[in-house]
C-alpha cells in the first residue's frame, strides 16, 4: 500500500507547476496502451486514469541511501497526492557496475519507505534494459533523419574537439559522413564487428552551443559486458542521456522531476524527445523535467562512490553498517520509515542548494519514537549495588507503565532483589556539587521502587569501586501512602542483578566527525569518526530477552534502541542504539 499522506505535505514549485498543468487540461487527452510503448499503441488504448505520471528511476549500481529517500518520496508522493501513479524503473545501462543484488535491495527499500508502483492491474516495473531494442531502432531512425552520425575518433580525439566553456567546439572529421555509411557502421557495431572505443554513435547538434551538453553528445558506446538481464545479447549500450528521456516517454511520463545536476542537460532532453515526436514515434505534450535541488546532509556522505569505497576497504561493516545513511543501514539503525517520511516532508522542496543539519533527521526519529517505543531499562555501565538489609532469597515484583502516554497499553513487570545492578555513574564516593545521586549518606530513589541511602562501598586493589552498599526503606515503596514521606531528588535506574538479560549494545553516533567531510573535494575518509561505534555488555530489563528482531524501545534515560534485525536471536537480542534522547552534538559532548 501506498504511504498515507502527511498533513505536514505544503505547496513547493513542482505542485505548482502540476497546477498549472491540470488546471489547464494539459493530459486531458492522454491514453495508455496499459505498458509502455509508442505513440500508436498509446491512441489505440484507453483513457489514461492517472492525472500525473511520474517515475523514480535508479541505477541499480548500489544501494539507496537517504538522498534517495527524498526522491521517493517526492515521486511517489506527488503521483499519490495527485490521483496518479509513480513508475519505479531501473536505469540499467551500464553492464559493468550493475547486479541483481542491487535491484533486489531497492525494491525492498521502497516497498519498505511504504511506497508501490501499482496502479489497478497494472505492475508499472520497468527496466531501461526492456527497451533496448526500441532504443536501437530510435538510433537508426536519428542515423537516417540526419540528427546522428557516427564518429570514429578516439576519445581523447572528442574530448579535445568539444571545446570549453568560453571556446567553441570543433567539428568531428566524421561529422558529415553519409547517412548511409553510418546505420552501416552502427549495424556493425550492434554486431560486435568494431572494438570499444573505435566508435561512438553521436547525435548532430551543435558544436558552438553555450551549453557543452549539446555539442554534439555521445548516444551510444562499445562495451563487451555481460548485463545482469540481457546477458550479452548486446555489445553496445545507451548513454543515460539518451535512454532516459525515451524511457520517460514510451511511459507516458507527464512529470520527470531530477536532481539540479540535470539542469544543464534538460535541453538535450527536449531537444532528443522533440525530434522523436517530429517523426511521429510520440504524442505531444511530452514528458516535461523539473529539476530540484538534491539533499546535502552534515556529517554523512549521499555519494554512491564514496560510499562503495567506505564498503569496499571495510571502514564500515557492509552497507546496511547502521553508521550508514544507505537506507539499508538506516533500518537496521533504527530508523522507522514514518521518521524518514516526516524527515522529507519537514525539509521540503526548492530550487536552491543548502546543507541539511543530521540533527533535523534524528529529531524526526525522536518525534515518530515517542508516542510508539514501549520502555524499558537498561544499565550500560554496570555497578554492583547490595540492599544490605533485604534478604538473600526475598524477590518482589515493581510495576512501571509500557508507555507513559498510552495507559491502555497497560503494565510492564520486572523483579526486585537484594543485588542490583546500576549505572557506574550513579554511584560517586566524593560527589562534585550539585551532584544527587548516590553517594555515603545520601538518599535516592530506585525508579519504580524503594527510597535506599547509601553506606558505603567495597574497591579493589587499584581503588576501584566494585560495590556500593546501601539500606532500603521499607515503607517507602512507590506508589504507596509511605513514598511521600521521602523527599529525594535523585532517582536512579536498576536492573535486578539475579534476573537480568546480559546483552550487547551498539552505541552508535556519526560516522564522520566533521560537517561536511567531502566538501571541495576532500577525502572524507579523513573525517570518520574513531568512536562512531562502541560495544558493551549491558544489563537489561527481563521482559527485553523477548524483543522480536527490528523491536523498538525506549531505554529510559539512555535514548531508543532497535533489536538488530540480523544478528538479534530467540532469547539474545543485540540492540543498536538508534538516537539519544536529546541532540548532544550542538554541545560539543559527542557520544
Amino acid at each position: 500500500m501506498s504511504a498515507p499522506a502527511s498533513p505536514a505535505s505544503v505547496s513547493n514549485f513542482i505542485r505548482t507547476l502540476i497546477d498549472a498543468d491540470l488546471s489547464a487540461n494539459r493530459f486531458a487527452d492522454r491514453q495508455w496502451a496499459g505498458h509502455p510503448g509508442l505513440a500508436a499503441q498509446h491512441r489505440a488504448g484507453q483513457p489514461d486514469s492517472a492525472k500525473i505520471r511520474t517515475r523514480f528511476p535508479p541505477e541499480p549500481n548500489g544501494y539507496l541511501h537517504i538522498g534517495h529517500a527524498k526522491s521517493i518520496c517526492l515521486n511517489f508522493g506527488l503521483a499519490r497526492d495527485y490521483g496518479g501513479v509513480c513508475h519505479l524503473r531501473f536505469d540499467d545501462t551500464n553492464p559493468v557496475k550493475e547486479d541483481q543484488e542491487y535491484v533486489d535491495g531497492i525494491l525492498e527499500a521502497v516497498q519498505w519507505l511504504g511506497f508501490d508502483w501499482k496502479h489497478g492491474s497494472d505492475e508499472n516495473l520497468y527496466f531501461a534494459s526492456d527497451y533496448f531494442e526500441r532504443l536501437y531502432e530510435f538510433a537508426e531512425y536519428l542515423v537516417q533523419a540526419g540528427h546522428a552520425y557516427v564518429d570514429s575518433q578516439d576519445a581523447d580525439g572528442i574530448r579535445a574537439g568539444r571545446g570549453t566553456l568560453t571556446e567553441a567546439g570543433v567539428n568531428s572529421p566524421f561529422r558529415d559522413r553519409p547517412a548511409s555509411e553510418s546505420l552501416a557502421l552502427l549495424r556493425e557495431m550492434r554486431d560486435g564487428k568494431h572494438a570499444e572505443g573505435s566508435h561512438v554513435l553521436r547525435a548532430r547538434i551543435d558544436m558552438a552551443s553555450p551549453n557543452m551538453n549539446l555539442r554534439d553528445p555521445v548516444l551510444y558506446r562499445i562495451r563487451f559486458a555481460e548485463h545482469h538481464r540481457t546477458g550479452d545479447a548486446w555489445c553496445i549500450y545507451p548513454m543515460y542521456d539518451y535512454a532516459h528521456p525515451i524511457s520517460d516517454a514510451l511511459e507516458n511520463i507527464t512529470h520527470s522531476i531530477c536532481t539540479l545536476e540535470f539542469e544543464d542537460h534538460r535541453p538535450l532532453y527536449d531537444w532528443l524527445l522533440e525530434r522523436l515526436a517530429d517523426g511521429g514515434h510520440f504524442d505531444r505534450p511530452l514528458p516535461q523535467q523539473i529539476e530540484f535541488a538534491r539533499l546535502n546532509l552534515t556529517y554523512t556522505v549521499t555519494s554512491k562512490r564514496r560510499l562503495q569505497e567506505l564498503v569496499q576497504l571495510k571502514l564500515v561493516d557492509g552497507w546496511d553498517d547502521p553508521r550508514m545513511t544507505t537506507l539499508v543501514g538506516l533500518r537496521r539503525r533504527g530508523y522507522s520509515p514514518e521518521a524518514i517520511r516526516l524527515f522529507c516532508d519537514r525539509i521540503g522542496v526548492s530550487k536552491a542548494d543548502s546543507w541539511i543539519d543530521m540533527g533535523v533527521l534524528e529529531q524526526a526519529l525522536r518525534d515518530d519514537l515517542e508516542g510508539k517505543a514501549g520502555k524499558a531499562i537498561a544499565v550500560l555501565d554496570p555497578l554492583k549495588l547490595v540492599i544490605t538489609n533485604w534478604p538473600q532469597d526475598l524477590v518482589e515484583t515493581c510495576t512501571a507503565p509500557v508507555h507513559q502516554q498510552h495507559p491502555q497499553r497497560g503494565l510492564r513487570e520486572f523483579p526486585i532483589s537484594r543485588e542490583l545492578w546500576i549505572e557506574r555513574e550513579d554511584f560517586a564516593e566524593q560527589p562534585p556539587k550539585g551532584y544527587f545521586r548516590l553517594f555515603p549518606g545520601n538518599m535516592v530513589r530506585l525508579r519504580y521502587g524503594h527510597v535506599i541511602r547509601c553506606t558505603g562501598c567495597e574497591k579493589d586493589e587499584h581503588g576501584n569501586v566494585t560495590e556500593v552498599h546501601a539500606e532500603l526503606m521499607p515503607d517507602s515503596r512507590s506508589g504507596t501512602p509511605g513514598a511521600d514521606n521521602y523527599k529525594v531528588k535523585g532517582n536512579i535506574h536498576w536492573v535486578s542483578a539475579q534476573h537480568a538479560l546480559t546483552a550487547e549494545i551498539r552505541l552508535y553516533d556519526r560516522l564522520f566527525n566533521e560537517p561536511t567531510p567531502d566538501a571541495g573535494g576532500r577525502d572524507c575518509k579523513q573525517a570518520l569518526n574513531p568512536d562512531s561505534c562502541r560495544v558493551v555488555k549491558a544489563m537489561l530489563e527481563p521482559s527485553l530477552r523477548d524483543a522480536s528482531p527490528e523491536q523498538r524501545f525506549q531505554f529510559e534515560r539512555h535514548g531508543y534502541f532497535v533489536a538488530d534485525r540480523h544478528d538479534s536471536k530467540p532469547g539474545q537480542p543485540v540492540f543498536n542504539r538508534a538516537v539519544s534522547l536529546k541532540d548532544s552534538w550542538g554541545s560539543g559532548k559527542k557520544g
